[in-house]
C-alpha cells in the first residue's frame, strides 16, 4: 500500500472558484496527501451544535471537524464530480485523511466530492464549477448555439422559399396580364382589317362597290350597272 508522504507536493493556488489545492509533484493513486483537521464539535453541547460554516466536516452523527482554522491547508481543496482524491474519515481515529484515488500530475488541481448534503447546500443553488460540470455546461451552450442556427437556417430557407415562390406567381401574374393585353391589341387590329380589307361594310362588297356604280331605278331604288 503507498506510503504517506513526508514532504508537501502541493500547494495553493488561484482556482476556478477562488482557491484551491495544487499539485507541485506526482502523487500516486492510494497516497495519502494531507490531513483535514481542526477542532471538533460535539452536537450534544448545544453552543458547539450552533455552528455554521463551509468547512464542518461531518465523522459521526455527533462528532464533527471545524475545518474553518487557517492551518487546516486541506480546506482549500475544492469539491468535483469526478474527483481525482477522496476522503478516507476514520470515525473512531476522529480524522479525515484526503487520498489519491487517481495518478496525480504536478499542476493539477486536487479535489474530492463534497457529498449530496453539501452539494445541495452550498453548490447546487449557485452552480457547481468543477471541470466536469464545466464540461457539460459548454456542450450544452454549444448545443443551444448549434440549435439556434440551425433554427435560424431552417427560417432563411423557408422565407427564401417564400420569396421565390411570390417572384414566381408575380411572374405569372405580369405574364398572364401581357398575354391578355397582346390579345386584346390583336383583336383591335383584326377589327380595323376587316374594315380596310372592305370584307363587308353595311352587308355590302367594297370591292364589288368598286368596280359597279349605282344608278336610281324606276322604283328609286339603287340599280348597280356595269361602269
Amino acid at each position: 500500500m503507498p506510503a504517506s508522504l513526508s514532504h508537501k507536493p502541493y500547494r495553493v493556488g488561484r482556482s476556478r472558484t477562488g482557491l484551491g489545492l495544487f499539485a507541485t509533484k506526482p502523487i500516486k493513486k492510494g497516497t495519502k496527501i494531507i490531513r483535514y483537521f481542526g477542532p471538533l464539535l460535539d452536537s450534544k453541547k448545544k453552543d458547539e451544535d450552533a455552528i455554521e460554516n463551509k468547512y464542518l466536516f461531518e465523522l459521526t452523527n455527533r462528532w464533527t471537524i471545524d475545518g474553518s482554522i487557517r492551518e487546516n491547508v486541506a480546506r482549500y481543496i475544492n469539491h468535483a464530480c469526478r474527483p481525482n482524491a477522496e476522503s478516507d474519515v476514520k470515525p473512531r481515529k476522529r480524522k479525515v485523511f484526503i487520498r489519491a484515488i487517481k495518478d496525480i500530475e504536478p499542476g493539477d488541481e486536487i479535489n474530492y466530492d463534497y457529498g449530496t448534503d453539501y452539494f445541495k447546500a452550498y453548490l447546487k443553488p449557485i452552480g457547481c464549477k468543477c471541470d466536469a460540470c464545466e464540461k457539460k455546461r459548454k456542450k450544452k451552450r454549444a448545443e443551444a448555439r448549434a440549435e439556434r442556427l440551425r433554427l435560424k437556417e431552417r427560417a432563411e430557407r423557408k422565407a427564401k422559399r417564400e420569396a421565390e415562390k411570390l417572384a414566381e406567381t408575380r411572374a405569372r401574374q405580369r405574364k398572364a396580364n401581357a398575354n391578355k393585353a397582346a390579345k386584346a391589341n390583336g383583336n383591335g387590329k383584326a377589327l380595323n382589317g376587316k374594315a380596310l380589307n372592305g370584307k363587308h361594310l353595311n352587308g355590302h362588297s367594297l370591292t364589288a362597290a368598286a368596280g359597279k356604280r349605282a344608278v336610281p331605278s324606276k322604283r328609286g331604288a339603287a340599280r348597280v350597272l356595269q361602269a
